[in-house]
């Protein structure tokens, strides 16, 4: 038996500190009329962080799976059968065909830079092409998380890293309505990729790396690659059973695996080279079948150039343009041959030495 190790842990708040907390929230004099109902709130607040009530609402699992009687949050089982019927659909021959087009870039006109972003245009053209192929396109906009009240992909905590069958497929860690880590955006996005037949990923690069929206949808993206789709096997958290569950042999299901994909990667000075790459190496690892060389691009778009005409620039770069629409054609393609049954990850039947 793995031993779980402990002590990293703080203190829990000690009710001054909750009180500061809570009430950074209500700062503006707007509030002050009714200060007194806050106060009711807070308390209600305090109570629950005291006591843990991460799942308030929970319902008991039922024979499908291993602890019938265990209470799982009706929260978690609503996202889990969303994503069953996603599959359902997504598998059925007689359904549109369905690209998902992710927006990396934080920036967007209604937050503070003022402005559309590039990737924005750049997903709109991708758009248009897969329009032309009779293939729905699905946007995820992730700069909504800069301009959208309360929005959040609240950050991964690496269960995985104490055994990966605690990192539940989807992911459980959120809601906790006892810390306030509510209004998760993941369980759509989670919808949203189980629905897809193929994916497009556009974004910039963001000091050499992924934009943090794009990042923190990454991370959180953990638990289709290995995931448990039973957490009553783990009985929620239990660190302990998590790690015999794993020594005894996972066999870490790849939950999207068999999509097609496209990257479009852009930048000013740096990086897009190796973040296109950093991509493409993740989504193959998810088991995501590469649309073919034109479907991964990696470019530079007015090099060394001023930032504040970088969309005249774009505006100018009819081969860009054309490079983005065909990563675009290049995943309608794949897509096509994927659902008549042509397209294959050639090594998918290969046990891998290393399966983690």
């Amino acid at each position: 038996m793995a031993e779980v190790r402990k002590g990293q842990a703080p203190q829990p708040l000690r009710r001054e500190e909750f009180h500061l907390r809570f009430m950074r929230s209500f700062a503006d004099p707007a509030f002050e009329p009714v200060s007194e109902a806050l106060a009711q709130v807070e308390e209600v607040a305090w109570r629950n962080y005291e006591s843990g009530r991460k799942a308030p609402r929970t319902q008991k699992a039922g024979p499908e799976f291993a602890d019938p009687d265990y209470d799982l949050s009706v929260e978690w089982k609503a996202t889990r059968d969303r994503l069953i019927a996603a599959q359902r659909r997504q598998q059925d021959p007689a359904t549109r065909s369905r690209v998902l087009l992710i927006i990396g870039a934080a920036r967007n006109d209604g937050t503070c830079p003022g402005e559309v972003s590039k990737t924005w245009r750049m997903t709109q053209w991708a758009g248009e092409v897969l329009a032309q192929a009779d293939i729905e396109a699905d946007v995820l906009d992730l700069s909504l998380l800069t301009s959208s009240y309360d929005l959040h992909i609240h950050p991964c905590k690496g269960c995985v890293s104490t055994a990966m069958p605690l990192c539940h497929w989807p992911c459980s860690c959120y809601p906790n309505h006892a810390e306030r880590q509510t209004n998760d955006w993941m369980a759509e996005i989670y919808e949203k990729w189980v629905a897809a037949h193929g994916v497009i990923i556009l974004t910039p690069v963001y000091w050499y790396q992924a934009p943090s929206p794009l990042k923190l949808m990454i991370d959180r993206l953990v638990c289709a690659d290995g995931g448990n789709p039973d957490p009553t096997r783990t009985h929620g958290k239990k660190a302990a059973e998590a790690k015999a569950l794993e020594l005894a042999g996972w066999d870490y299901p790849k939950h999207l695996a068999g999509r097609a994909y496209g990257l479009v990667v852009h930048g000013d000075v740096a990086g897009a080279e190796s973040l296109r790459r950093n991509l493409s190496d993740w989504l193959n690892w998810m088991g995501l079948i590469d649309a073919g060389q034109q479907a991964m691009l990696d470019r530079y778009l007015g090099y060394y150039e001023s930032y504040a005409n970088s969309h005249e620039v774009l505006d100018q770069d009819e081969a860009f343009q054309q490079e983005v629409r065909n990563v675009a054609r290049a995943v309608a393609a794949a897509v096509g041959q994927l659902r008549e049954g042509q397209l294959s990850k050639p090594d998918a039947a290969v046990r891998p030495a290393r399966p983690k």
